[in-house]
């Protein structure tokens, strides 16, 4: 025989038998799975038996019914993935559960995490019944815990063999129950899931029975699938309330106190006078002098230069159409709540500057004074 060809049987032992290894057993040497437990070791009654300490006893609660040597399953343990906004894992706890916080005060915690639940099992194409709705008085308290519980149609999962005609070698079926409980104030929820039927088909026939750690990874894996849902949605819900605030017009042209043409922003007197130098600074001002006291900035203005290379590259720096001249831009709060600045601007008269001018000037005003394009 060649020595290449013993090469190749070696190689080709050498990956059957690293194909033949089951990652979920345990491998090695039982020889201690056969061996018989000593007697108690016994002390002559005229003999003093030896001090014993509580803290070395190995105690008897133990599954004696366990599996020992290679039909020990030695896969880690699945855990929960608490990754979505505002979510806890129940600690040293081997259930499926985990409690979710309200993180949107504008939405029912309750049913954001169902509409979760819901979009998951659409997207995998399973359906669903509510079995259980129930509310509990607690004591002491006039407030109501709620219970709800869903159970899902079966989940298929068929492996097949073969490429060119393919067999099935093996078909699971699992149905799992989603139950959530709800804490008086409203503002904690629960979702526990448990696996409630189960069905394996292969070539040993049929089994309902499973064990007990692919029946915790099975739960696991699928509450972490409907974590990943929520946190999915908590994102889209944060992506909109962006869009909805980019979008939201914070700046118009109204009036101040004295009924004189203004600029009303949608911001707090203190919050809009801080950031005002950043506006000043992008639209071609230069402060010269400042009244804190009385919220004015005193500033002179000058057209920004614009060069062919800002127009060819998109850097063109929006331009507001006044004269190159001296200004004062007053802020005053326009109601109690401080939720509204008016800003009001005057040229080197004092005067202010007329409606047609804020007019003119407001597509660059109100992107500026809403610091849309800073932040």
């Amino acid at each position: 025989m060649s020595r290449q060809l013993f090469y190749f049987s070696v190689f080709s032992l050498t990956l059957s038998a690293c194909s033949s290894v089951d990652s979920k057993r345990a491998q090695g040497d039982f020889d201690y799975a056969k061996k018989q437990e000593s007697k108690e070791f016994i002390v002559p009654e005229n003999l003093d038996k030896p001090a014993k300490k509580k803290e070395f006893l190995i105690t008897n609660k133990i599954n004696h019914q366990g599996s020992i040597g290679e039909k020990m399953d030695v896969r880690a343990p699945s855990l929960v993935l608490p990754i979505a906004a505002s979510s806890r894992a129940v600690a040293e706890s081997h259930e499926a559960i985990i409690w979710f916080d309200k993180a949107l005060e504008d939405k029912d915690l309750l049913v954001f995490i169902q509409n979760a639940l819901v979009s998951q099992l659409m997207s995998d194409d399973v359906s669903y019944e509510v079995v259980e709705s129930s509310t509990q008085d607690e004591p002491d308290s006039k407030r109501q815990s709620k219970t709800e519980i869903y159970e899902s149609d079966w989940y298929h999962n068929e492996l097949e063999t073969g490429w060119l005609f393919t067999d099935i070698e093996s078909s699971t079926s699992l149905r799992f129950s989603y139950k959530f409980f709800v804490k008086p104030h409203g503002r904690s929820v629960s979702l526990q899931v448990s696996l409630i039927d189960y069905m394996k088909t292969d070539s040993d026939g049929g089994s309902k029975n499973i064990g007990p750690i692919d029946k915790q990874r099975a739960e696991m894996l699928m509450l972490n699938e409907v974590i990943s849902q929520v946190d999915y949605n908590y994102r889209l819900q944060q992506r909109e309330n962006r869009l909805m605030r980019a979008n939201q017009q914070l700046v118009a042209i109204g009036e101040n106190k004295e009924a004189e043409p203004a600029y009303v922003v949608e911001m707090g007197l203190d919050n809009l006078w801080d950031n005002m130098p950043i506006f000043f600074e992008k639209h071609g001002f230069t402060i010269n002098d400042l009244n804190e006291t009385n919220k004015i900035y005193y500033v002179d203005f000058t057209k920004p230069e614009t060069s062919i290379w800002d127009t060819i590259w998109g850097d063109e720096p929006p331009v507001i159409e006044v004269s190159d001249a001296k200004y004062q831009f007053v802020l005053a709060p326009l109601d109690d709540k401080n939720q509204q600045t008016s800003v009001s601007i005057y040229n080197a008269d004092g005067e202010p500057l007329p409606l047609e001018t804020l007019e003119l000037i407001f597509p660059v005003m109100e992107t500026g004074l809403s610091f849309r394009n800073i932040y």
